[in-house]
């Protein structure tokens, strides 16, 4: 029975305000929604995701008195022109310089090759040719099946057509929506919820600040990151310059391990074309210096309004909802990391019986002090 008692003031403590089961209940839906029709709804939520990224756009237009209709008609073109430059433009160089380092892949492994045998040759005590020959053929198998698993992926999911043509098409049309209704789709969504939500409220405006900061802000980030990485391999000579600085871009997704990670294709394009020189320190210090700016400069002015979370839980929250929801859970890791917070904060604790009745025996001592 004590047990019991224990649990029922822990529930009444916690559960006893009609908002936090409302949130409690919207969350659950929505997970509910996101891990069994997350993939069939993907073109949706892709759409939902451009709308709030160039929502502020749209708001910053309406600031500046032009109408409501000729700024998302604006930002609705904005968007279209950009995904055609990406297919027409960017994607076949992209293209043009994979197959190009594909072919460069043979060369890349007899260099390797090379350089494990010298190390053998130069430690023979430390590092047989066995060893060395059982360390290249697990790497080449672990290599050839990863090259199937992302080839066997992106023609499965990416690449195929019908995928194709449905993100095309639904996924503009999802995108003007959004924009152009949204007064009318939060004014559904409010009266989903009780009139008086304290909470709800509470968690709604500070999850709109942080969301909207840290998607636009990760979204210019990647784009100057990206820029800047590119033109200054072009300016170094540097091959691959485009594919190695979307990579560069891309890593910003995930914090301290993308930067880790892509800086193995960065020093193995250039020591392969310059190999142990000069421009290799070089293209390695440049390399440096965009990191360092990136993470000293660049994120603390774009992310200035995001809650800090200590770098233990943002590394467990890209693992853990990067395990959910893929390439959209770490995206928006820290968001639901900091949704998460935020829920905590304002979670809503009425003291149990017990604090009930030594706050009203503390009162009542209170009260009969000035007495005596």
């Amino acid at each position: 029975m004590k047990f019991l008692q224990v649990i029922g003031e822990w529930i009444n403590t916690h559960f006893s305000n009609e908002d936090a089961i409302y949130l409690i209940l919207l969350l659950g839906v929505t997970v509910l929604v996101l891990v069994t029709l997350g993939g069939y709804l993907a073109p949706v939520l892709t759409g939902l995701v451009v709308a709030f990224l160039l929502q502020g756009l749209v708001a910053f237009l309406e600031n500046r008195h032009v109408p409501r209709g000729l700024a998302v008609s604006g930002s609705f073109m904005l968007f279209v022109g950009g995904v055609l430059a990406l297919v027409f433009i960017v994607v076949p160089l992209l293209w043009q310089q994979v197959q190009s380092l594909i072919e460069l892949l043979p060369r890349i492994a007899a260099l390797l090759q090379t350089g494990l045998q010298d190390l053998a040759a130069r430690f023979p005590e430390h590092v047989t040719p066995e060893q060395i020959s059982a360390l290249l053929d697990q790497g080449a198998r672990e290599i050839g099946n990863l090259s199937a698993s992302v080839v066997e992926t992106a023609f499965s999911q990416v690449f195929s057509v019908f995928g194709l043509l449905i993100y095309l098409v639904l996924t503009p049309i999802a995108v003007f929506f959004f924009l152009k209704d949204k007064d009318q789709l939060l004014a559904w969504v409010r009266s989903l919820v009780p009139f008086e939500r304290p909470m709800l409220s509470a968690v709604a405006v500070e999850m709109n600040e942080q969301l909207g900061n840290y998607v636009r802000g990760k979204f210019i980030e990647i784009l100057i990151v990206g820029a800047t990485t590119f033109v200054s391999f072009t300016l170094l000579g540097l091959n691959y310059a485009a594919l190695l600085g979307v990579l560069v871009g891309i890593s910003v997704l995930i914090p301290f391990v993308g930067a880790a990670l892509v800086t193995l294709p960065v020093f193995a394009v250039a020591v392969i074309q310059f190999g142990w020189s000069w421009d290799l320190g070089i293209v390695m210090i440049v390399y440096a210096v965009i990191q360092f700016l990136d993470g000293n400069v660049l994120v603390p002015l774009l992310f200035s309004e995001v809650v800090d979370l200590h770098p233990i839980t943002i590394i467990v929250a890209v693992l853990a909802f990067g395990g959910l929801w893929g390439v959209w859970g770490v995206f928006f890791a820290i968001p639901l990391a900091t949704l998460i917070k935020a829920i905590y904060k304002a979670w809503p604790r009425s003291p149990g019986p017990a604090a009930q009745g030594r706050e009203a025996d503390g009162v009542d001592a209170g009260e009969e002090q000035p007495a005596a």
